[in-house]
């Protein structure tokens, strides 16, 4: 029997397909356009693996919200499905329109819905929504299961730092971080998600002194509480595993720690060669 509360997302969560399918969650993708082709995030790019190859490739790459039509058929998708309310939770208002398109979608829904900005991304958007699916396989009201999604948004620590800023500048997302780091392009920022956007919290000179860095903050922030991590990456895996496989031994509750690669649309604003940890609390 399905949940009588639907869970809706976005791409940029990065959720496993896996757990996705499992908790029913259905999810919009955003949209990355390549060269010229407009693709849903996560799509395969024609003669590219993945976006860090066509950003190696220097073709030009901007990314886009979902149109509120998008969000409007995957609400009339849950209603279909017997949802009777649905909570739809998505990356921070700060970074996309993506929150505004989607309850401009809601206008028009079938069955009421709550959307719910995160303030986060990737896996700081994906617990969240993982606490939400959770909470609905267990019953809960629409009310309940919007709580529950929005305490664990409230619990997310989230560092980052990039090879380069020259894609965050590009992109308009470093805000702040321009004013701290002025021209000095090659040096690695600590960024941090602090009231929805993306700032800068450090600067250090070498990727291992960033990559150490990210490492103890992540520990900092964990404290002595039961925690979940995830290590996103994008065309990093190898430093993404090792940071991962350091963590059981540094952080005592540590619960569960995962390592996931980020696609097109953060891609497109991080290049290749990004690398952070998001650090969740779950109930007690």
């Amino acid at each position: 029997m399905s949940p009588s509360v639907a869970v809706v997302t976005d791409s940029t969560a990065y959720l496993p397909r896996e757990q996705v399918s499992r908790l029913g969650i259905i999810v919009v993708p955003l949209q990355v356009v390549v060269g010229g082709r407009s693709l849903d995030d996560m799509a395969r790019l024609d003669g590219a693996a993945s976006v860090d190859d066509a950003l190696g490739e220097r073709a030009p790459v901007t990314t886009s919200r979902p149109a509120p039509r998008r969000f409007a058929d995957a609400y009339d998708q849950a209603a279909a499905q017997g949802a009777t309310g649905i909570v739809s939770i998505h990356l921070s208002a700060e970074m996309s329109g993506t929150v505004e398109a989607a309850r401009a979608g809601a206008e028009d829904s079938p069955v009421p819905v709550d959307v719910i900005d995160s303030g986060s991304i990737a896996m700081g958007l994906g617990f969240p929504v993982l606490a939400a699916a959770g909470a609905a396989a267990a019953g809960a009201t629409r009310t309940e299961v919007a709580d529950a999604a929005r305490r664990r948004a409230e619990s997310i620590r989230s560092f980052f730092y990039v090879d380069t800023l020259e894609y965050l500048r590009r992109g308009g997302r470093i805000g702040a971080a321009a004013t701290l780091l002025g021209s000095a392009l090659m040096i690695k920022p600590i960024l941090h998600i602090r009231d929805g956007a993306i700032v800068p919290l450090e600067k250090v000179r070498t990727a291992s002194r960033a990559i150490a860095r990210l490492e103890d903050l992540a520990v900092e922030a964990a404290g002595t509480a039961p925690v979940e991590v995830a290590v996103q990456h994008l065309g990093a895996a190898a430093r993404a595993e090792a940071l991962a496989a350091r963590l059981p031994r540094r952080i005592p509750a540590l619960v569960e720690v995962t390592v996931v690669e980020v696609g097109s649309v953060i891609g497109a604003h991080v290049g290749p060669g990004m690398l952070g940890i998001t650090v969740s609390f779950p109930p007690s």
